[in-house]
Parts: structure tokens; C-alpha cells; sequence
């Protein structure tokens, strides 16, 4: 792959891309009302999901976690995530605010992943693999602090699929000369909307039960 231009990525987009994360992260906990989260709990989900994309990325670059030296992260995340808590009582139903919102969080993620990959010079393959890691490492921690299946795990998520697929587009386009911000803006679109039409049309890959099935008949 040629020598790609280092490009930084702006404050103000991984600030907004962290405050989405809690807000979706906070309505998602609200979500559960049989589990009895308190302020505090929801606060926590909010942030995990905020920073667990950020810290996942960082430590596979081997860098300094700008979600531990920045000075802004943490508080954006816990602040978003009170706004989370006190939007909870306008919904009726928060599935149509959570499910858009979760796949608009994948794609910010996996573009600023993917993007900071290339800029320290990650070869296309593993940069998409930093991408995709960066989108669904806040809703894996979300998860496993709830004790919930891991959604990426199970049928029906595609969460993998929408942010490699993204990611990949991303290095695409950047490899083959496109400036890293429309390029970015591109992978996101992407990841959005795969997220989205497979939550409505129920798109999924094969369960990995029938193909054990299978196997035992033969």
C-alpha cells in the first residue's frame, strides 16, 4: 500500500462521537427496567460505552489512551450520559431513539479508528481491523457489564459486518487517493445504514447451529 499523508483527527469529532456513545449508552440502560439500574449504573454504561471503543483502538495501536490522558473524554462521557438519563422519561418507546443512534455511534467509531490506523501507518488489513474493533468495543462492554449476551455474538447484529465494511471503504477510498474527511464521512454513511437495514429486514448470517447440525448428518 503507498505511504498515506498523516492526517489528524479533530477533537470536536471524537468529543462528538463520545457523547453519542453515552447518550446511547445511558437511553440503552434506561431501556432495561427490569434490571433496576441506579444513577450511577446508568452513568457507568453510558461512559463504557463512550471510552470502550477508544481504549479497545488504542491499545491495539499501541498509543497512550486518549480516553485516560485527555482531559475532556471522561467528562463529556459522564455529563452526555446524565443528559441520557434525564431524556429517558420523554420516550414512550426507546428503541426507535436506541437502535439509529447505535448505529450512528458504530460508524463515528469506526471511521475515527480506522482513519488514526492509517495515520500511524497501519497496512490496509489490520487498519481494518482497528476500525472495526474501535465500533463495537463500547457495545461489547456494554454488554458484559450488564451481564446481557454479547450482541455481537449472536444472530441478527451484523455489529462486525456494518463497521469492517465501513472500515474497509474508508481505506479504500483513502488508499486510492480521496481525502481522509469525505472518505470518513463515506464509512459512516456506510456503517449507518448496513446497521440499519439489517435491523429492519433482519438480515443475518446462517446460525452456527445448523451448521453443526449439518455436519453431524453427513
Amino acid at each position: 500500500m503507498d505511504t498515506i499523508t498523516p492526517f489528524g483527527i479533530p477533537l470536536w469529532a471524537e468529543l462528538v462521537a463520545v457523547g453519542l456513545g453515552a447518550l446511547q449508552g445511558a437511553l440503552f440502560a434506561g431501556a432495561l427496567t427490569d434490571r433496576r439500574i441506579d444513577v450511577l449504573g446508568t452513568v457507568l454504561v453510558g461512559t463504557g460505552v463512550a471510552l470502550g471503543g477508544s481504549l479497545l483502538r488504542d491499545i491495539l495501536l499501541g498509543v497512550p489512551p486518549v480516553a485516560v490522558y485527555g482531559p475532556w473524554y471522561v467528562l463529556v462521557a459522564a455529563l452526555t450520559a446524565l443528559v441520557g438519563l434525564s431524556l429517558q422519561r420523554l420516550f414512550a418507546r426507546l428503541d426507535p431513539v436506541i437502535v439509529p443512534l447505535d448505529a450512528v455511534v458504530i460508524g463515528l467509531f469506526g471511521a475515527i479508528g480506522t482513519t488514526k490506523a492509517l495515520a500511524l501507518g497501519v497496512p490496509a488489513v489490520p487498519a481494518v481491523l482497528v476500525g472495526a474493533a474501535a465500533a463495537v468495543g463500547g457495545s461489547v462492554l456494554r454488554d458484559v457489564t450488564l451481564a446481557l449476551p454479547v450482541a455481537l455474538l449472536h444472530v441478527g447484529s451484523l455489529y462486525a459486518v456494518a463497521a469492517a465494511g465501513g472500515a474497509a471503504l474508508i481505506v479504500a477510498l483513502v488508499t486510492a487517493g480521496a481525502p481522509a474527511l469525505p472518505a470518513a464521512v463515506t464509512g459512516v454513511v456506510v456503517t449507518t445504514l448496513v446497521r440499519l437495514l439489517a435491523v429492519r429486514f433482519g438480515w443475518t448470517f446462517p446460525e452456527q447451529q445448523a451448521l453443526v447440525v449439518r455436519r453431524r448428518r453427513r
